[in-house]
């Protein structure tokens, strides 16, 4: 058998067949004689050391993201999703916003030709459907554009105070921030406070935009830097209480 999903499968089935007092020889001769269903991670084909995997019989997205990412989790490894002849509706879409609550907070952008059927389907409650003009793509470019100025002017934010104190100018330049941008010193530290223990998050999201800047004619550089901004902030993912802002800046400022 290959596969998570039919690894649990068995295990589960051991479990029930342990409960009941099977014998332990025959399960594992059963287990081991299993060769699994059709189109649950089935290795259908193998050429050039690339295997492909039948997991068609599951509608269910996550269970396409999990197998997925099991594949992935294999040195240099590349997971597909491949639709039958048999045709699929794709619509793109991409979500604004922090967990649905109260509607008017977050946002699910749709394209593609199918996207108002899908924005049919939140007539309300707390997601709002927002149906964006042109094909696929286009709502995920909504989402990129708009983190690359949310989560990259954070970065920036971060790393400008981090030079600062390590110039040995923060207080200079908070001082002249209350005079002539008198928001920042605030977001500064918010920067810090909200982003901090989930920056690993943000590393790879950074150099997918990076890219996608580059695949547009644009100079990639600032959110690669974001990127790396995230990656040393990284340490503090899964910490009771977020860093100060010196804290975080001592990490900013130290090379990997």
């Amino acid at each position: 058998m290959q596969g998570l999903h039919n690894a649990a499968n068995a295990l589960a089935a051991h479990a029930l067949g342990t409960a009941i007092a099977l014998p332990e020889r025959q399960m594992a001769t059963a287990i081991r004689q299993f060769k699994g269903l059709p189109h649950r991670v089935e290795l259908v084909a193998e050429a050039k050391g690339v295997r492909f995997f039948d997991e068609g019989e599951s509608e269910i997205t996550y269970t396409y993201a999990k197998t997925g990412w099991s594949v992935l989790g294999q040195p240099g490894a590349v997971a597909y999703q491949i639709f039958d002849r048999q045709g699929a509706t794709f619509v793109d879409g991409g979500i604004i916003g922090g967990p649905p609550q109260t509607r008017g907070t977050t946002r699910l952008y749709l394209s593609g030709a199918a996207a108002a059927r899908v924005a049919a389907l939140f007539p309300g409650g707390p997601l709002e459907a927002v149906v964006v003009a042109g094909g696929p793509g286009a709502a995920s470019a909504v989402k990129v554009a708009y983190a690359a100025w949310n989560k990259g002017h954070a970065a920036l934010l971060m790393a400008v105070r981090a030079l600062a104190i390590a110039e040995g100018v923060d207080a200079a330049l908070l001082a002249e921030w209350r005079l002539s941008q008198p928001d920042l010193p605030a977001r500064s530290e918010s920067a810090v406070q909200r982003n901090a223990r989930k920056a690993w998050r943000f590393v790879g999201e950074m150099e997918e935009i990076a890219a996608t800047f580059d695949a547009a004619g644009l100079p990639q550089g600032f959110h690669a830097a974001a990127a790396e901004i995230y990656r040393r902030l990284a340490p503090w993912k899964d910490a009771p209480t977020p860093p100060s802002v010196a804290e975080a800046s001592g990490a900013l400022t130290t090379r990997p």
